[in-house]
């Protein structure tokens, strides 16, 4: 039994809107397209994009220390290079984040809307050709099993929204909880071939509402007063090149590790 891709996500800027894509196209060592290629300081983080290593989410304007980030909605534009932004109460952002006065111009326009959210001076930082600002500094593409959110919102009583999971590809078909248990494993995502690298611990960024910027519920508790465990989804690395179309199986791993 395979499952199918049911939904393909990227987030150009740590912490900020997901986008939806009809495809993408992974390849070994690249991470995800156009992912977190651009993160947000929340006073000086100490990354050097001269020479860019992985830094705390902490250090960022992300979920789970500002929920209101969830209201900004953000879109960016491939052709172009420029994003765009809005939020309640706020003129709308326009500028190219490759650009270092476009980055200036969109700390600048996210500042008042923060406010005193935001504890330290924000400061949009450029991970370059190679680098993402993914949670884990070996996260490449992050995969979430929706049977598992579906399980985790009935024990709960609610119905989670995925998005507050925020990963690359979501999987409709698998057993709930089974990707837990493919560590080393390969399988088929598309036409791409990739290695479970591990499970992903959840952080309080998932108590969020994607949709009223709220934190409306405890997930991580959930999910360990359930489980025993904090897991939600997998990170996979790419071995092998390939397009993943919305629809394209994704195949069980193989039972034994690679």
């Amino acid at each position: 039994m395979s499952g199918l891709v049911s939904a393909i996500f990227r987030h150009p800027i740590k912490g900020f809107t997901p986008e939806q894509l009809p495809h993408v196209d992974l390849a070994p060592g690249e991470g995800f397209p156009f992912d977190r290629l651009w993160a947000v300081e929340n006073g000086p983080s100490g990354f050097d994009p001269q020479a860019p290593a992985h830094v705390p989410k902490q250090k960022f304007t992300v979920l789970m220390s500002i929920p209101k980030v969830a209201a900004v909605r953000t879109r960016l534009d491939d052709a172009t290079g420029v994003l765009t932004a809005e939020a309640p109460g706020a003129p709308a952002f326009s500028g190219d984040l490759a650009d270092p006065a476009g980055r200036d111009g969109f700390a600048a326009w996210l500042t008042p809307i923060l406010g005193d959210d935001a504890h330290g001076a924000l400061k949009v930082v450029d991970g370059g050709s190679a680098y993402r600002f993914t949670d884990h500094p070996l996260g490449q593409v992050s995969i979430v099993n929706l049977a598992s959110v579906r399980d985790l919102s009935a024990r709960m009583g609610v119905e989670l929204d995925p998005l507050r999971f925020r990963a690359n590809v979501y999987v409709d078909g698998w057993p709930a909880w089974a990707e837990n248990e493919w560590t080393g494993r390969e399988l088929m995502v598309g036409w791409a071939r990739a290695k479970v690298f591990k499970p992903i611990v959840r952080c309080a960024a998932t108590h969020v509402n994607p949709t009223t910027a709220e934190r409306d519920q405890d997930v991580v508790k959930a999910l360990f007063d359930n489980y025993g465990h904090m897991f939600c989804g997998i990170y996979v690395h790419v071995t092998s090149a390939g397009r993943v179309n919305l629809g394209d199986a994704a195949t069980l791993p193989q039972e034994t590790a690679a």
